[in-house]
């Protein structure tokens, strides 16, 4: 049985969430505006690590890395303005929606002990950020040693108007979400 993808069910939101928000016209649903990977590095001493951190999201997003740089100095963190401190990825359309089936249906059931995802990730404008520990559940880099592990974020930007709006969208799309009141 092959599941479908996100962009295919993107298309049906309409009648899954049309009587539960009073829905008249298929441009009020939400819908995925874009996806922002972003993974910051720390110390900017380690070049080797960094090219990792780098190949490693290119790899996984299919798009190159934007180098983002301190706004302020922070002497207590030994940071100046405009060190490097992270790489950012936005990514749109068709590689936005490869990147997202990719999340849902391929690394997420491969991230060891997996019990869900919390929905209180879903801030109240209707975006959702995700922090991804390992980036070995991916299949382009789980081939890489342990010390060359590393985590990022994704945030995943929706046009819903609320929190519940939001919730309801990303149950519909298939986001694996914990049950309510289990630990």
């Amino acid at each position: 049985m092959k599941t479908k993808s996100l962009k295919e069910k993107q298309e049906k939101v309409f009648d899954a969430l049309k009587t539960e928000f009073g829905y008249k016209s298929t441009m009020q649903t939400p819908k995925v505006t874009k996806v922002v990977v972003s993974c910051g590095t720390g110390s900017q001493k380690d070049k080797n690590k960094n090219k990792i951190i780098v190949s490693g999201l290119e790899k996984i997003t299919g798009q190159k890395a934007v180098l983002k740089t301190a706004k302020k100095s922070i002497a207590t963190f030994k940071v100046r303005e405009g060190d490097p401190v992270g790489y950012q990825i936005t990514l749109r359309g068709k590689r936005m929606y490869d990147f997202l089936d990719k999340l849902v249906y391929i690394a997420f059931p491969r991230t060891k002990d997996f019990r869900g995802l919390s929905s209180k990730g879903i801030d109240e404008m209707g975006n959702f950020s995700i922090g991804i520990k390992e980036n070995s559940i991916f299949p382009e880099t789980s081939d890489v040693e342990l010390k060359d592990v590393f985590g990022f974020a994704a945030t995943i930007v929706t046009t819903a108007k609320s929190k519940k709006e939001a919730k309801a969208y990303f149950d519909f799309l298939g986001f694996p979400f914990k049950k309510e009141g289990v630990k």
